[in-house]
């Protein structure tokens, strides 16, 4: 009787854990990836240039160092990102507020980064080619886009994965962003 009660007691126990499990799961919010980087620098690069602003023209390669001065964003992105495309329109709005923001073109065409740019308009400062992807993963970056607020030494202080919109930029972006200014 024991041995048959053990046979039920095991399956019903499996059961509830992996209940608790992919309860836990689900009540996770995949926006918030907690990143190895935050409150550390931006990972030493030196990247040419896919694209430059009116601010930079001429600019060939840029540094980590570039970063450094005044708050901004850094965003990863690609011509081949559909959600990249979507977020585009609500980051050339934050240009045009006065947010810097600096782009990295993963493992993307250059012609197609410019032509994207082009067409689209350009929102950042100035964007680097990522081309073997070296760093978008030193970043640590799970999905495209992801997008980080960077403070004036160049520190991580939020990563933000998925698109940056409106809603998620007033409620939570907005006032990191501005508390670092």
């Amino acid at each position: 009787m024991n041995k048959q009660r053990l046979f039920l007691f095991i399956p019903l126990m499996i059961f509830v854990i992996l209940a608790i499990l992919f309860w836990r799961g689900l009540s996770l919010n995949p926006d918030e990836m907690p990143s190895a980087l935050l409150n550390k620098p931006i990972p030493v690069f030196e990247l040419p240039v896919v694209s430059a602003s009116e601010n930079s023209p001429g600019l060939v390669k840029a540094n980590q160092e570039m970063i450094k001065g005044k708050a901004g964003l850094l965003n990863v992105w690609a011509t081949w990102c559909a959600p990249c495309k979507q977020e585009h329109p609500f980051l050339n709005v934050l240009k045009a507020q006065g947010v810097p923001i600096y782009g990295i073109n993963y493992k993307d065409n250059v012609e197609d980064a410019q032509r994207w740019l082009a067409e689209l308009h350009n929102p950042y400062v100035f964007t680097v080619l990522d081309d073997d992807g070296r760093l978008a993963l030193n970043l640590g970056v799970f999905g495209y886009p992801e997008t980080y607020v960077v403070d004036k030494q160049g520190v991580i202080r939020y990563k933000h994965i998925g698109i940056v919109n409106e809603q998620n930029w007033n409620e939570t972006i907005k006032p990191i962003y501005e508390s670092l200014k």
